[in-house]
């Protein structure tokens, strides 16, 4: 696939659509071919009034003059007519198969993405990846609408009207054709040397994409901070690069015109001259040499437009590389056909067997963890930052692979679970809460879409969240905001957990639930948490230990290894780290001193 050229990928990619584009093509090649047609009347015309009973039409049968004209101006009619019918639907047709293709591409290219593992992402910024979901689909559907049609019409010129040319004097043609090969070889020319150009231009547009998505996402950081002149210095400086590269390319295809332009100034003058000159000597008609003369401009005028085409077609060519590097990007996520009942699943355990895993370039995490969750309990995870509590959770919903070993659920290896089936057994509240733009009520439906009006509200009043919800002005139709930004944290926490308990998963994984809320707050989302955690295998992790006060076990995790292991009490009996933390905690540490 490396080898192949972004053109033939491109035509690959767009294999079922050749029929639209077969029928598209027909009706450009076809509006060009009538669009030629009225040199050959004017032509004619001119023969007609010159030669008059001895034209080239009263030699066909029609010797009056005056009905030759009429003849002419119905074949006019007819021309022009069928010339606006092709060019409508060429129009309609190309038009069309632009919004369809960058429409499937765009799906394609997303379904593609939200099949690729969290490592994936972790390799790529996302203001990039929006680029090329936006900005080069984008330029592709330009060229679709546009470019490709001027190609076939300019191929179409040069061979219909090089076949006129040849039928009325072979020696006007060659002239008139010379500048045609240095024309083609010039624009090949400029497409290899434009191509590494706009490559520049869309990675260029795809960094400056990345950082204003993150400066745009991350403005309370950046006015909090006063960084507003270093945020605009960044963007200044990665702008003038896009400008820069933008200006480069510019430069190339804009010389391309003019050159063309004396080219093509070659070709009419040789027709103007050795046409006249023939004609003069009585070697050629005067309405042929009125043809020759508008067919050279007809020819060669068309041509100076390759600039911009093939300007479309190299922006096209470079973004379609971009999207479909990424649509041929390997899924490194496998998975299995095992599928699993979630009733079954309640009380099944999880087991870490020798399990290793090291982050890309960075010590190993894990090094032959062994570990089972007991199904149907609550497990507790503690630790200090960087223990690995949450590689933990991400290694249940396969967001990491371990390096090693093997982690099962219900004694099938994760890896043998058709994943769909596997994280819809599972229900996450993450410390990051996501919330879309859309209203409380969609936003908690979003753990079951299929969930009625009465489910969603029966979740949010066992995740203690009825209350607030519809004091607000709009109640359940109120809208979050981008991220949820007009709720208060502990507010789009009880969403959360609204959410999970809609699911209602085998399994709930809680991370720092209850991380950025106040006292008050703790102690509700606590109540949820466990209510909602009975008759389901739950594990909570946590920094603040009366989170995990109640669990049946609780994990004490120190560089990747379980260091204490026990319920609340007997933690507390071991006097090691967890006994410390809970000292720090709740200031009994503070007391004794």
């Amino acid at each position: 696939m490396g080898e192949e050229g972004p053109f033939r990928r491109l035509v690959t990619y767009m294999r079922p659509h050749r029929p639209t584009i077969r029928l598209a093509a027909f009706c450009s090649v076809f509006n060009k071919f009538w669009d030629l047609a009225p040199p050959l009347l004017i032509g004619l015309a001119v023969d007609v009034v010159v030669q008059r009973e001895d034209s080239f039409l009263a030699s066909l049968g029609l010797i009056d003059p005056w009905h030759q004209l009429v003849l002419l101006s119905v074949l006019t009619f007819l021309i022009w007519g069928l010339e606006s019918l092709f060019e409508f639907f060429y129009g309609v047709l190309w038009r069309n198969l632009a919004q369809t293709v960058q429409h499937q591409m765009r799906l394609d290219t997303f379904t593609h993405v939200q099949g690729q593992s969290m490592s994936w992402f972790d390799e790529r910024q996302k203001g990039d990846i929006l680029a090329i979901l936006n900005d080069d689909i984008n330029q592709l559907e330009r060229f679709l609408d546009k470019g490709a049609n001027d190609l076939l019409q300019v191929t179409t010129t040069v061979i219909v009207v090089g076949a006129v040319f040849l039928a009325i004097s072979w020696q006007v043609a060659v002239f008139a054709v010379l500048p045609i090969p240095v024309i083609v070889w010039g624009s090949f020319r400029y497409q290899r040397n434009l191509e590494p150009r706009y490559a520049e231009v869309r990675a260029a547009a795809g960094k400056m994409n990345a950082l204003l998505e993150n400066d745009l996402s991350g403005m309370a950081t950046v006015q909090s901070f006063t960084a507003e002149e270093h945020e605009l210095a960044r963007v200044e400086g990665l702008s003038q690069t896009y400008r820069e590269a933008n200006q480069a390319a510019i430069r190339l295809s804009a010389a391309f015109t003019p050159l063309i332009r004396m080219a093509i100034l070659v070709g009419f003058t040789a027709t103007l001259l050795l046409g006249g000159w023939l004609t003069l000597d009585g070697a050629m008609a005067v309405g042929a040499y009125s043809v020759l003369v508008f067919m050279t401009q007809r020819l060669l005028w068309p041509l100076t437009r390759l600039g911009e085409t093939f300007d479309l077609y190299q922006r096209a060519m470079a973004s379609s590389t971009r999207i479909l590097d990424v649509l041929s990007s390997p899924n490194e996520l496998h998975q299995g056909e095992h599928v699993s009942a979630k009733e079954a699943l309640t009380t099944a355990d999880v087991t870490f067997d020798n399990v290793s895993f090291s982050y890309t370039d960075r010590e190993m995490l894990f090094d032959g963890l062994d570990l089972t969750l007991k199904g149907g309990s609550t497990t507790g995870v503690v630790g200090s930052t960087g223990a690995g509590k949450t590689t933990l959770m991400r290694m249940l919903l396969r967001f990491a692979e371990p390096t090693g070993g093997c982690v099962s659920w219900d004694g099938v290896p994760l890896n043998q679970w058709n994943l769909h089936n596997l994280r819809s057994s599972m229900a996450l509240v993450d410390q990051h809460i996501t919330l879309f733009p859309t209203t409380i009520l969609e936003n908690i439906r979003y753990g079951r879409l299929d969930a009625t009006d009465e489910e969603v509200k029966s979740a949010s009043t066992i995740a203690e969240a009825t209350t607030f919800v519809e004091a607000l002005p709009n109640g359940w139709a109120t809208l979050v905001g981008e991220g949820g930004h007009r709720l208060s944290g502990g507010q789009r926490q009880r969403l959360a957990i609204a959410r999970a308990v809609l699911k209602d998963a085998p399994l709930l994984l809680l991370d720092e639930a209850t991380s950025a809320v106040d006292n008050e707050t703790e102690a509700a989302l606590q109540r949820s948490i466990h209510t909602i955690s009975r008759h389901r295998t739950t594990v909570i992790i946590a920094h603040r230990l009366s989170t995990v006060r109640h669990a049946d076990r609780i994990l004490v995790f120190e560089n990747g290894h379980v260091v204490e292991d026990g319920a609340h009490e007997t933690l507390l009996e071991l006097n090691g780290i967890y006994a410390r933390l809970w000292a720090v905690q709740t200031g009994t540490l503070l007391a004794d001193g």
